[in-house]
């Protein structure tokens, strides 16, 4: 274990937040139980107007620094703490998710072996509001030019997954304070465009799923996911004509899924059929999912017709006798 640094910190750990009376005292804590220990946690207070603020103000640990300004979002408190930060690398973490233990130890060692790359990232598992594992992300791990294959799907998964090497963020100008979400994909593919990545092949992020989180809102999540796609093969198009495709079949399949999770109603159930449609339509192997698109189907169109309640207990019933 490495000793707590009096000098400079290496790693800035920026948590931006918000409201976050609930989550924050646990994410902090699996910051401070690191086995790496020469970090800063920057806390950007964005506008909270919960006990956000108190909570934090009862752990103790001067590695902590807390800064408080007026609401703007989540792309502007990650910004605001980049230019607060004093490590040379740089780790954003969501209020409500967690790290592993060894998260920034194992990131920063693989940067280190590995000269060239500018990116460290590591694996995802989802957990619910009371912490308990739901599912497990994609595990993916690629090295070098990690760009295609990030064009294809965000196997980042989320905003608080990798450790960055800091002068490529501020060279690239931050996250883009314009859009609306989706801003960590966007930011991730703008640095694969660029820099080199190195994978950590193990569960070290502890995603945090909540009907209230910001990736809950599914016409917004297409928008944005569609304008960063487009603003990404500006950038840098891809080598291979089928990449726009299957970026897009990837797309429409998270949003079917996200659409069919609980509480399920009949909107969702109408966005659903849209996004299956999509999903069809982009999708290079569909006559080969005929099994998985026609029971995707029928539970759209059972959730249309039928009372949520009937449809959620017979789903349950499914799943329990599986």
């Amino acid at each position: 274990m490495n000793k707590i640094s009096q000098s400079m910190p290496i790693i800035s750990v920026i948590i931006p937040t918000y409201n976050s009376e609930k989550t924050i005292k646990y994410t902090i804590e699996s910051v401070l139980h690191q086995t790496f220990t020469n970090f800063e946690i920057i806390i950007i207070n964005d506008g909270s107007q919960d006990s956000t603020l108190d909570i934090i103000s009862q752990i103790n640990d001067a590695r902590i620094k807390v800064f408080s300004f007026d609401n703007a979002g989540a792309n502007v408190s990650r910004n605001r703490g980049l230019k607060l930060a004093c490590g040379e690398f740089v780790s954003f973490l969501d209020s409500d998710d967690l790290w592993t233990s060894n998260k920034l130890e194992q990131q920063l060692e693989a940067l280190q072996q590995n000269y060239g790359a500018v990116v460290a990232y590591s694996w995802t598992d989802y957990i619910n509001e009371k912490g308990e594992f739901l599912l497990s992300g994609t595990h993916i791990a690629v090295n070098g030019d990690v760009y295609e294959q990030l064009l294809v799907t965000n196997f980042f998964e989320n905003g608080s997954n990798p450790l960055i090497k800091k002068y490529a963020l501020i060279e690239l100008g931050g996250f883009d304070e314009c859009l609306e979400a989706g801003q960590d994909w966007d930011m991730w593919l703008r640095l694969a465009a660029k820099y080199h990545f190195v994978a950590v092949p193990s569960v070290q992020i502890l995603y945090r799923i909540s009907p209230n989180s910001l990736s809950s809102n599914l016409i917004r999540q297409e928008k944005v996911s569609l304008q960063v796609l487009e603003k990404s093969y500006k950038q840098r198009p891809a080598t291979f004509q089928d990449t726009w495709n299957k970026s897009l079949a990837n797309i429409y399949k998270y949003l079917l899924c996200k659409s069919l999770q609980p509480p399920l109603n009949r909107q969702k159930a109408f966005l659903g059929a849209k996004f299956l449609w999509k999903f069809f339509i982009n999708d290079q192997y569909r006559f080969q999912r005929n099994s998985f698109n026609l029971r995707i189907l029928m539970k759209i169109v059972m959730i249309i017709l039928l009372p949520p309640n009937f449809i959620e207990a017979f789903l349950t019933s499914i799943n329990n006798n599986r």
